[in-house]
């Protein structure tokens, strides 16, 4: 028997004990034991191929160790969070609020919560609508929170969170306020090969209970269980045409998921740098549907079998479900026939080249896009700070900048920052990286500051 030491976050996963004995002849064979009998320790020390996590530190007796190492009767083992991960490190589990908004007196049709996942935890904000809001909680101090939302059919509220040491997962509470916890995963199968290097977005199946997440490398995972367990769709991750897959500058991912309002049996996925891919049978099969797409990043002489087609962002209206929205990396592009081909709708903008965009839930014909100069200088055109709105669907456009930084503004706000909140008249919602939250409370004909001074922001969604 080795004596394995853990220090928190470990030891709270492994019930608090901070010494246990295990049996194994190697470093390995200890890691593997240990997972046995303490599950909830399941990929933060080895991820979904065996190996420990590149940021995760194993010393034998004071010296460093691999997993093949040889470890005999009395040895002592040391787990610790290596230095060069990339978050700070945290001395208990995921904690709850730091603040609470004790304004109860205020009508809930008037009051919005915004969930906005930051390279430095996940800030709650809440405020009456149309006006400047408050910090009411934060949580996963010093961690990268990719993604934040809630699932309303349940009150359920997930976040991605990435450690900079053991990985990422996704977490589950009740109240953001309060207490999270970790879920099984997403992680990858054995056969796979591969492991989860951040989950991007997870979304409200059709189903009952029903979620999915798009992690990197790009992959849908499946929960049946409202987020407590992930399975991974083998369908498309094992399409033949996947060894071609190009990663995008933010490696290659899976980022939108537009489900199909009455039908789970149909979905289409956004990957960059593989382009459009629907299904209609939950998930069994994939097609591509990228008809119309054009790279210009690639030679004319490419395009036309292109596989590496760099999508930014892609959304579906829940009221006419045919009708897609996609911003591409160099284009504005819609589909009127759920994807299987897509027009350009770029003309008009300053830009076409952008991250953020969404679709207004009460009308397929309006949407919003904030462009950016071009994928050499990702910030806002010109200086301005503006959102572009269309009514016609793409056919004209109109800046809404009342409001907005117009002056020096050189802001990047990125694919999972921009957000609606459901309600009429739209509320939108943004986050900038440089740590500032836009909302309008009039479908972007005015906009204030509702939040600033944040760490870099993420992903920013409503709660209602």
């Amino acid at each position: 028997m080795a004596t394995v030491a853990l220090r928190a976050p470990l030891r709270e996963l492994a019930g608090g004990s901070s010494r246990l004995a295990v049996a194994g002849g190697t470093v390995g064979e200890v890691l593997a034991a240990l997972e046995a009998g303490y599950p909830r320790l399941a990929g933060w020390i080895r991820d979904e191929r065996g190996a420990i996590r590149e940021h995760v530190s194993v010393f034998v007796n004071g010296e460093r160790a691999g997993r093949s190492d040889r470890v005999g009767e009395g040895d002592r083992i040391d787990i610790l969070p290596s230095i060069s991960g990339g978050a700070a490190s945290v001395a208990t589990l995921p904690s709850p609020s730091l603040w609470v908004d004790e304004r109860v007196d205020e009508r809930a049709d008037e009051r919005v919560e915004l969930l906005v996942g930051t390279r430095k935890g996940l800030v709650v904000l809440r405020g009456r609508r149309g006006g400047p809001m408050e910090v009411a909680a934060r949580a996963f101090p010093g961690r990268v929170v990719e993604f934040a939302m809630r699932d309303s059919r349940s009150g359920t509220y997930l976040a991605s969170v990435t450690h900079g040491q053991y990985g990422p997962r996704v977490f589950l509470a009740e109240d953001p306020a309060g207490a999270w916890e970790p879920t099984d995963g997403p992680a990858f199968p054995v056969d796979a090969g591969a492991a989860v290097e951040r989950v991007w977005v997870i979304r409200a199946g059709v189903e009952e209970g029903v979620l999915w997440a798009g992690t990197a490398p790009a992959a849908l995972f499946r929960s049946e269980d409202a987020g407590h367990t992930w399975s991974l769709n083998r369908g498309l991750w094992d399409q033949p045409s996947r060894s071609r897959w190009q990663p995008g500058a933010g490696g290659l991912c899976l980022h939108s998921i537009c489900t199909w309002p009455g039908d789970p049996m149909r979905m289409a996925v956004g990957i960059s740098a593989a382009g459009v891919w629907l299904t209609d049978d939950g998930g069994e099969t994939w097609r591509r549907g990228v008809r119309g797409i054009v790279a210009r990043y690639l030679p004319e002489e490419a395009r036309a079998n292109a596989v590496d087609l760099c999508v930014h962002n892609m959304h579906r209206s829940p009221i006419e479900p045919a009708t897609l929205y996609m911003q591409f990396h160099g284009g504005v592009y819609r589909s009127d026939d759920a994807g299987e081909s897509w027009v350009d709708i770029g003309a008009g903008l300053p830009s076409d080249f952008g991250f953020p965009a969404v679709v207004d839930p009460h009308d397929a014909n309006r949407m919003f896009v904030i462009p950016m100069n071009a994928d050499g200088d990702r910030v806002t055109c010109g200086g301005r700070l503006r959102v572009f709105e269309t009514r016609d669907r793409g056919r004209t456009w109109s800046a809404r900048s009342d409001g907005l930084p117009e002056d020096d503004a050189f802001f990047t706000v990125l694919r999972q920052a921009f957000c609606h909140d459901r309600r009429a008249p739209l509320g939108l919602y943004f986050g900038a990286e440089s740590g500032e939250v836009f909302g309008s409370a009039d479908g972007g004909v005015s906009w204030i500051s509702v939040a600033d001074r944040l760490p870099p922001i993420l992903s920013v969604r409503c709660s209602s």
